[in-house]
């Protein structure tokens, strides 16, 4: 639609009456809505504010005496009659196809008076000819001409512009238009009505995809709504119900949503989310909040929407678009391949065999040559898994059935995701129901419980295809050499299932893994197997992103846990498919790194070698020089700075930093300005920022300061103090926005700008002030602080959880400067919004169990985003 005409009213005596209507327009907006929050009727609501839009706009054009010739047509949401609160008024002038200009001008101006009286439209000014050029060169603008109603004007143009769209419509290009168009708006949404701010408009799922079915049921002559559908068998009675009250459901948020954001806005988003909740009458609990328990309801809603739309576009597609007979081909007695689709062989096929149910998702993954369910052969598994129940379940069959997807790999995700779509899923397995459609508001997760485990099998299953062997070569290599990947599979499907229930869901799920296993027969070593990696599934992932992988303790205490290296391999693939799962922002190769290190590490303590300061360390110095050597170093150039370095040093960084460090430093050992150098990281993903200087106290916290003003993320930080007190500090720090080449760009800026901060030395600069994301300021976390010393007692271990923000690391490390604290290392854990960053500290103010109370508390005033 055009935009709001520039046109200036000549008739100054008009404005009594235009200010009169606009406050009529106001005043009745304001009188559906005080009545909707009393009594909240969606269809009615719809209708009354299209009449009553109707009304006003009938009295501008009266008072704006508009020539008889021209007709004003509502179309879109408008002409269908289901105007949102905050909705545009989509409107066409229609105009003579020999119309003068002066007629054109009057057409200008009575919109230019539409808007003075309030409407926010989206209008257009065209002649009948003119719409057909249009409709024949943009579907968008065909459908909403497609549900033109007349308002005003001229009925006998109206009728005329009518009968052209009729005999210019072709049903079955229009057909294949709108289902590309559904197509392609899904791809947008990355075909997933489980994003946690969904489009209660245009995501899959949406109003968008019933209004969709609606628009070609009307084009192709079958009616306009879900009793006509009803009527002409493209749907049943009871299909006709529940979509809809599943419209009803959208429609009641949609509204809601108007009302709340007082504009015109479609996504959930977070800060909506729980004031919609109080609204419906949700109430917090001790294991789920309000907006929680409405987000649930919203996406099983889209999820049986989707379900519908494919099963009536299907009915659909075959009352319109002609086909020739196709010979069936028999898969079996029950089931038949017909014009590349699953088909029953008739209706009733899951009534006389209830095993059929999981028969056709098996059937499905063993033929990937089928693209999808027949609509009859859908209709009726949708009807019968509702009768899926216990005699079901422990039927030996159909939990061999399971079992054998499971076994096969080949197809599972589709198989999995065809189950959890079509409500299957959920009913076999209950502790897998009640998770369907469940939020998590950790501020790291972007997808529901259902949809994050489903990713995760998605990724585990990835590992076992050889195309994809590029992606995670050690993962791919472990995959393959797995002896039963089954069961990573299966603890994938169970590692979050308890989810949302309280108390520790790992625990919880182990005890759902290990009823599966016992219900299906698995032996007790494939038991104890799945238990144990749904019990222990973050396990890897916190030691390697919070303890320092340097010291030898901390492997061995891993170690001792993971037991085997038939384990090790199994945690270290199930944690990284669960983080790769959880958000496409999480994961990155700097956390891919460390996953690995941790591997490599407990694997050769596992193979006997306990002792890394032995022969590994000797070989790692070996390498070092071998690599340095490719430069043009004086021989032994190392000496000097290696004479200042113990082994802790060496323990704490690989060939490649101890290299770096070396070709650096050589002839700056005893250097009196600071040394700032940076590299793309060797891991693949930003940069590396080597700092070397005479150490002072606040180092860390001027460090911290100067990367967060330039928006670099510090991912982990190694420091060490030599033995002449010199600061050898090594900086990983990111930027996802960034790509390679832009990293680059910024290296010798890095390099001159953070050298002549340090040589000032003056006093800190102010944290970073930024604005709080909409997640963490809707779903606040509250901070956790810990502070505990070291085995030896020589350090401490510092850690905390907070949602993450602007300026949080700076502010974290002044208050360790004003303690007169000391960081050794530093894991900056960032996952999604939420901050998890650990620290091996020292410090005298340590010792003093007060001061180290009173430190929390102050840590924990700066960690809130109060």
């Amino acid at each position: 639609m055009a935009s709001r005409s520039g046109a200036s009213r000549s008739d100054r005596s008009l404005a009594p009456d235009l200010a009169r209507l606009r406050a009529k327009l106001s005043d009745g907006r304001a009188a559906l809505e005080a009545a909707y929050r009393i009594h909240a009727h969606p269809g009615k609501y719809l209708r009354r504010h299209g009449a009553l839009v109707d009304r006003v706009l009938r009295e501008v054009w009266h008072v704006s005496e508009v020539p008889a010739e021209l007709t004003l047509v509502a179309v879109g949401g408008y002409g269908r009659q289901t105007l949102f609160p905050c909705s545009d008024v989509d409107v066409l002038v229609l105009l003579p196809d020999q119309g003068v200009e002066s007629i054109r001008e009057a057409a200008s101006a009575l919109v230019s008076r539409m808007w003075d009286v309030g409407i926010e439209l989206g209008h257009s000014v065209r002649s009948i000819e003119e719409c057909l050029i249009e409709a024949a060169q943009d579907v968008t603008v065909q459908t909403n001409l497609i549900e033109a109603r007349w308002v005003a004007g001229s009925k006998d143009l109206f009728r005329d512009f009518l009968r052209a769209m009729r005999v210019a419509l072709d049903p079955q290009a229009f057909f294949e238009a709108k289902v590309l168009e559904q197509e392609q708006r899904h791809n947008r949404f990355q075909e997933t009505a489980y994003n946690l701010e969904p489009n209660l408009k245009e995501g899959p799922g949406g109003l968008r995809d019933l209004t969709n079915i609606l628009w070609i049921s009307n084009a192709s002559g079958k009616g306009s709504s879900w009793h006509a559908l009803a009527d002409q068998g493209i749907v049943t009675r009871s299909e006709a119900r529940q979509i809809g009250c599943r419209e009803k459901v959208l429609q009641d948020l949609r509204i809601r949503l108007h009302f709340q954001a007082q504009r015109r806005e479609d996504r959930l988003l977070f800060d909506l989310q729980t004031p919609l909740a109080r609204q419906l009458e949700y109430a917090d609990t001790d294991a789920r909040l309000a907006s929680e328990q409405l987000m649930q309801r919203y996406y099983r809603t889209a999820r049986a929407v989707t379900q519908l739309n494919e099963i009536i576009l299907q009915n659909l597609r075959a009352a319109i678009v002609p086909v020739c007979p196709v010979e069936a081909r028999p898969l079996n007695a029950r089931f038949e391949i017909r014009d590349d689709l699953l088909a029953a062989t008739d209706e009733d096929v899951f009534e006389r065999t209830p095993q059929a149910v999981l028969e056709v998702f098996e059937l499905m993954q063993w033929h990937p040559e089928l693209k999808a369910i027949e609509a009859m052969t859908l209709r009726a598994l949708w009807r019968a898994a509702k009768r899926i129940d216990q005699d079901f379940r422990s039927d030996p069959q159909n939990r061999a059935r399971f079992l054998a997807m499971f076994r096969h790999g080949q197809g599972l995700t589709h198989a999995l995701r065809r189950m959890n779509r079509y409500d299957v899923l959920g009913r076999y397995l209950p502790v897998f129901g009640r998770i369907v459609g469940q939020m998590q508001h950790d501020l790291f997760h972007v997808y529901t419980v259902d949809e994050h485990i489903l990713m995760v099998v998605r990724n585990l299953r990835r590992f076992a295809v050889p195309e994809m062997a590029h992606e995670y070569p050690l993962c791919s290599r472990l995959m393959n050499e797995f002896d039963k990947p089954e069961l990573l599979y299966l603890a994938g499907l169970f590692h979050d299932i308890a989810k949302g229930r309280g108390g520790d869901h790992s625990r919880l799920g182990r005890i759902d893994a290990l009823a599966f296993c016992a219900d299906h027969g698995l032996s007790t070593e494939d038991a104890e197997l799945m238990g144990w990696l749904v019990d222990q599934h973050l396990y890897m992932s916190s030691v390697a992103q919070k303890r320092d992988l340097s010291d030898a303790s901390v492997i061995a205490e891993f170690a001792q846990v993971v037991g085997s290296e038939r384990r090790l391999a199994a945690l270290y693939l199930l944690t990284v498919a669960d983080i790769r799962g959880t958000s496409p922002k999480v994961w990155n190769a700097w956390k891919g790194k460390l996953l690995e290190d941790l591997f490599w590490s407990t694997r050769r303590f596992l193979g006997g070698d306990t002792d890394p300061s032995g022969p590994r360390l000797q070989a790692r110095q070996k390498l070092a020089l071998e690599k340095l050597s490719l430069y043009a170093v004086p021989e032994g150039a190392h000496e000097k700075l290696w004479r200042t370095l113990d082994t802790p040093y060496f323990l704490r960084h690989d060939a490649r930093e101890i290299a770096w460090h070396a070709r650096v430093l050589n002839y700056r050992v005893e250097t009196r300005t600071p040394v700032v150098k940076a590299r793309l990281s060797p891991v693949g993903e930003g940069l590396q920022v080597l700092i070397y200087m005479s150490d002072q106290p606040n180092v860390f916290a001027q460090i911290c300061a100067f990367f967060e003003r330039m928006s670099l993320s510090i991912a982990e930080a190694k420091i060490y103090t030599t033995t002449t007190g010199y600061a050898l500090d090594t900086f990983q720090v990111l930027d996802p926005a960034r790509t390679a080449s832009e990293y680059r760009d910024i290296i010798a800026y890095i390099e001159h700008e953070l050298t002549a901060q340090l040589l000032e030395a003056g006093p800190l600069p102010p944290p970073v002030r930024g604005r709080l994301s909409r997640r963490v300021r809707s779903f606040p976390m509250t901070p956790q602080v810990s502070i505990r010393p070291d085995e030896r007692g020589h350090a401490w271990y510092l850690s905390f959880t907070a949602g993450d923000r602007p300026g949080l690391l700076s502010s974290v490390a002044r208050v360790l400067v004003d303690y007169g604290i000391s960081v050794r290392t530093a894991k900056i854990n960032t996952l999604g919004e939420r901050a998890e960053d650990s620290f091996v500290v020292t410090g005298d103010a340590l010792r003093e169990m007060r001061t180290v109370i009173k430190l929390e508390s102050e840590l924990i005033a700066q960690l809130s985003t109060d």
